[in-house]
């Protein structure tokens, strides 16, 4: 089954996409790359709260559909992304597509090298084509890696998911829609091994887009339609939607146990309390929906 189908702006973020990582390999050899790795510490591992709900937080500076979010010369990475720690994430997303996000390499490195005396990782969102630039992330202290799965051929996203586990990086394959999940399925059964110990290191999270690729336009309802068809055996992330602790607490009743939060928090005047709130709103929420009800207690009995 096919990874690549529909939408223009994924097939023009995708070519734009692999003249980067072209010149990007011209400039630094994967033999480069794989020297400096060798000498890094392991990639620090994405801790869930065991809460029942966590936060992905993220650093965007820029969004096709809403605009302008923040200006790069007045934004400080380090100061955000330890703020978006502090207040509990588990990861935080950090874009680096430049041409319509306003993203760098720099801003994942320097968000690394701030998260990582606090065991935070952070992860490299961009329209990854390329197993080179899963080297470029883990070089620039990634992680993890999102892997969109609607933009390449099957062969393509499993030599980048296997580059990526192979380093140790944690993946989030987002899907946009039934297709997209069906093939999510496939690859969670190629790449999720049970531990012989019951204590499997989660490597690999699917996540829900809910953003109509189109219009660009967030689509919310679509997380609670698609939520039933996704795997169980793997972390489920709620991605674009989620601007409120209100938010949080219907995806988490939808059945998933992480949200990304990208343009909510940057455009927001204190995102470290909005984000607590989230937290807060999908934990109770999370936590509502594992507590059968005393009705619910005696229909079992009964």
């Amino acid at each position: 089954m096919s990874g690549a189908h529909g939408g223009d702006f994924l097939q023009q973020m995708a070519a734009s996409s692999r003249a980067r990582a072209d010149a990007a390999r011209a400039a630094r050899p994967e033999s480069v790359l794989l020297e400096r790795i060798a000498r890094l510490p392991p990639p620090p591992p994405l801790v869930r709260s065991g809460e029942g709900f966590d936060l992905i937080a993220e650093l965007k500076l820029r969004s096709p559909a809403v605009g302008q979010l923040r200006k790069a010369d007045e934004e400080n990475v380090s100061e955000r992304v330890t703020a978006y720690a502090r207040a509990g994430a588990a990861a935080v997303s950090v874009l680096t597509e430049p041409s319509r996000f306003d993203g760098d390499l720099a801003h994942l490195e320097t968000a690394a090298t701030a998260l990582a005396p606090l065991r935070v990782p952070a992860m490299r969102k961009d329209f990854i084509v390329d197993p080179y630039q899963v080297l470029e992330a883990r070089v620039a202290g990634a992680g993890g890696v999102l892997v969109i799965l609607r933009m390449l051929e099957r062969p393509a996203l499993e030599a980048i998911i296997e580059r990526a586990l192979d380093l140790g990086l944690f993946v989030l394959l987002e899907t946009f829609d039934a297709q997209d999940i069906e093939l999510a399925h496939e690859l969670v059964d190629r790449f999720v091994r049970p531990a012989a110990d019951g204590n499997a290191k989660e490597l690999v999270y699917v996540g829900v887009n809910c953003r109509d690729l189109r219009t660009l336009q967030v689509v919310p309802h679509r997380l609670d339609e698609l939520a039933p068809l996704l795997p169980t055996r793997v972390p489920r992330v709620a991605e674009s939607g989620v601007t409120s602790p209100e938010d949080a607490a219907r995806v988490a009743c939808a059945g998933y146990e992480l949200a990304l939060v990208g343009s909510a928090l940057m455009s927001g005047a204190d995102p470290q309390t909005l984000a607590r709130a989230m937290l807060s709103a999908g934990r109770s929420a999370s936590s509502a929906r594992a507590t059968p009800s005393r009705q619910d207690a005696e229909r079992a009995k009964g």
